[in-house]
């Protein structure tokens, strides 16, 4: 009996040391881990944000559904946030291409906080290179090489992206999510380019209205009543004509469309308030009362730098005008402009969707703090930034508080006039039907002749106002012939034709189908017909005022 039990006894150690020995082992191996990547099939069905901020590390909802093993998974938030998965973490360092046409001082904010974001490391993304191209050149860059998102621009060239097939839709929860909180549509205008089966093809990061900026200590040293500027037109009048008469010096500056997006977007803007016939007449004297310059940028300079009476200017460089000399003041052209998304998109040659949509999730959520800095001074797309922390905000913005919270202040002040402004029904189809011959068109005739132009305009001045030479009929019938649409010999079809809104729409149709076969001689055969069809009016002018 004894025996037995000494048996039982050896056997229950050796049970128990068998057990020991697995627990060590099992600790040895140490536990289970989870790493963070990006998850694009959603785990839960996406809802509403329930936050009213975007923040980078936003409280979320976490829910378990039990299993085999437990899950744990989030419900969308204002950021893209970060899902739990068993799926190895990127590890290869990542590098976004980005094509844009946004100045330095945004890029280089937008840059230097969003690598230091938590977004920036999860995503494995190191650094951002932006690549400046002339919006013509965009769509063959994107067919050509990688290129992972477009930013900038405006809704022109997004949708020229959008009709040429070389952009992709957004497709993860994060970028969708981050999307839905900037409006479909702010003052009658598309924040979104929506595909025919609801997918979102590119979203505004950014608003902006367009007018022009005046310079007061300018005007009041001219003796000019800067209440008579108010409207498109007031741009193109005798009374500015008259100071280059007098001064020598044109006091409007306007910038070469080829070469800015939002002076081009203007100048669409006057073709559909005013009509295309009465519209190219007031573009035509704009351009004789002004200074061609290469940027938008430049003309800005110019007016805060007192070079310049007035200036055309989308809505944020004539904040920063205001900003760095109280004497600017921006005019929104009452019922005679719009307000105007400013797109970011994912290019659908891209090597890097995910992190490409993870960097555009930002732009669209935490990133708006950028536009807020007083550098930038840009109205945000999505509302939510308002309500951020000031210290957030100044933290990604790299402002301090107090700046930080005058400018959250100032710019949500603008942002609810500008909801509520009163805009004209802007065509968008139109402007796309017709931007590249108004583009070409204008540098032909008012760019590239810009000196005769203004030679016919001055001397058509100083005839009537100065030498009094001439009767108001005269004046007019002269002011007619410099103004009108030039008749010219089209280099197609050897035919005299007018460049009517009808003619501009077939034109233009032509030069695309040229261009998509990578034929750019029929553009310099258009122009040439164009610039020589006006040099034979400005002359014209010129002679009949006895030059």
């Amino acid at each position: 009996m004894v025996q037995q039990r000494m048996i039982i006894v050896a056997l229950a150690i050796v049970i128990l040391l068998i057990g020991v020995s697995v627990l060590v082992l099992t600790t040895r191996k140490g536990p289970s881990t989870t790493t963070t990547t990006p998850s694009i099939t959603q785990t839960t069905k996406p809802t509403a944000p329930t936050t009213t901020t975007p923040t980078q590390t936003s409280p979320v909802t976490t829910t378990q559904t039990q299993t085999k093993t437990e899950t744990k998974t989030t419900t969308p938030s204002p950021t893209p946030t970060q899902t739990q998965t068993k799926t190895p973490a990127c590890t290869k360092p990542v590098k976004l291409i980005v094509l844009t046409r946004h100045p330095g001082d945004i890029l280089d904010k937008s840059k230097e906080a969003f690598l230091k974001s938590d977004i920036a490391k999860k995503y494995c993304i190191e650094d951002i290179v932006y690549v400046a191209l002339p919006p013509g050149f965009w769509v063959q860059r994107i067919k050509s090489s990688s290129v992972d998102v477009g930013w900038g621009g405006g809704p022109t060239l997004f949708d020229n992206l959008y009709y040429a097939g070389v952009l992709r839709p957004l497709q993860t929860q994060y970028a969708l999510e981050a999307a839905s909180q900037v409006p479909d549509v702010f003052a009658g205008m598309p924040l979104k380019r929506i595909g025919k089966n609801g997918e979102v093809y590119w979203v505004s990061a950014a608003i902006a209205s367009f007018g022009f900026t005046i310079n007061k200590d300018v005007a009041e040293q001219l003796g000019f009543d800067i209440s008579k500027l108010k409207t498109w037109r007031d741009l193109a009048s005798d009374d500015l004509g008259l100071i280059l008469v007098n001064y020598g010096v044109p006091p409007l500056r306007i910038a070469n469309p080829l070469m800015s997006t939002s002076n081009t977007r203007m100048y669409e803007i006057i073709l559909q308030a005013y009509g295309w016939e009465e519209g190219w007449r007031i573009l035509t004297l704009m351009a004789a009362n002004a200074q061609v310059l290469e940027g938008s940028a430049d003309v800005r300079d110019a007016v805060i730098n007192g070079e310049a009476l007035v200036g055309i200017t989308i809505d944020f460089y004539g904040y920063t005008a205001e900003r760095l000399n109280p004497a600017c003041m921006y005019v929104l052209p009452e019922g005679e402009s719009i307000v105007n998304g400013d797109p970011i998109a994912i290019a659908a040659s891209t090597k890097n969707p995910e992190a490409a949509e993870a960097f555009l999730a930002w732009v669209l959520t935490e990133g708006q703090a950028v536009w807020l800095h007083p550098d930038i001074n840009r109205l945000p797309a999505n509302p939510k930034v308002f309500d951020m922390p000031i210290e957030r905000l100044a933290e990604i913005a790299g402002a301090d508080v107090d700046t930080m919270k005058t400018q959250v202040e100032l710019l949500k002040k603008k942002y609810e006039q500008i909801k509520t402004a009163k805009t004209i029904h802007f065509n968008d189809t139109l402007a796309l039907l017709t931007e590249t011959v108004m583009q070409y068109y204008f540098v032909a005739t008012l760019v590239e002749l810009h000196d005769l132009l203004q030679e016919a305009w001055t001397k058509l001045l100083t005839a009537y106002y100065i030498d009094k030479t001439i009767d108001k009929t005269t004046f007019e019938q002269l002011k007619s012939k410099l103004t009108e649409l030039v008749t010219y010999k089209d280099p197609v079809t050897g035919q005299e034709v007018k460049f009517t809104l009808e003619d501009a729409l077939r034109v233009n149709k032509v030069i695309k189908e040229a261009l998509s076969k990578g034929d750019t001689t029929l553009i310099d055969k258009y122009k040439n017909a164009w610039r020589a069809a006006a040099r034979a009016k400005y002359e014209e002018v010129i002679k009949a005022l006895g030059g």
